[in-house]
């Protein structure tokens, strides 16, 4: 996840999002949103991840993300859910879940993105990336472990 942008969320905030949700779609890489909400309250930090990515990773994961306990302080999880009700930014359509505090993003009636927690990314791609190496094939693991012994330290470079 290198790419990271702060958007400052006001109403009507419709160019702002549809600028970072289409950045998200066309760079097709996890995308790190920071929105900073009106008022007192602390900044919300989300992952939008472009759905072929997700889809790939979840995919891959060999277990569900661990939910987390009220206590850890997240904002999806201390506060009740908010209403379903979609939020519409240009082309984009957003649909908070009333659980797991994901928010899928569509276009035209298809998912292309979900704001996901930052934790939650990181864990699924963490897992997935773990998993794809583990199904190497005898002949490919070896040759990959042989590339491994032949490269150069960090020191020696």
């Amino acid at each position: 996840m290198d790419i990271q942008i702060d958007l400052v969320v006001s109403y009507p905030m419709d160019d702002e999002m549809e600028t970072v949700l289409g950045l998200a779609e066309a760079v097709g890489e996890p995308v790190t949103v920071t929105f900073r909400w009106e008022g007192p309250g602390e900044p919300e930090h989300a992952v939008l991840v472009p759905a072929a990515t997700l889809a790939l990773w979840e995919h891959r994961a060999p277990t569900a993300y661990p939910t987390s306990d009220a206590g850890e302080g997240s904002r999806a999880v201390t506060e009740a859910p908010e209403p379903a009700h979609p939020a519409v930014f240009g082309p984009f359509t957003l649909f908070r879940r009333r659980s797991g505090g994901r928010t899928a993003v569509t276009r035209e009636g298809v998912v292309v993105a979900e704001l996901l927690d930052p934790g939650e990314a990181q864990w699924l791609q963490e897992r997935a990336r773990e998993v794809r190496q583990g199904f190497m094939d005898p002949k490919q693991k070896a040759a990959f472990e042989d590339f491994l012994v032949r490269q150069a330290s960090l020191d020696e470079r």
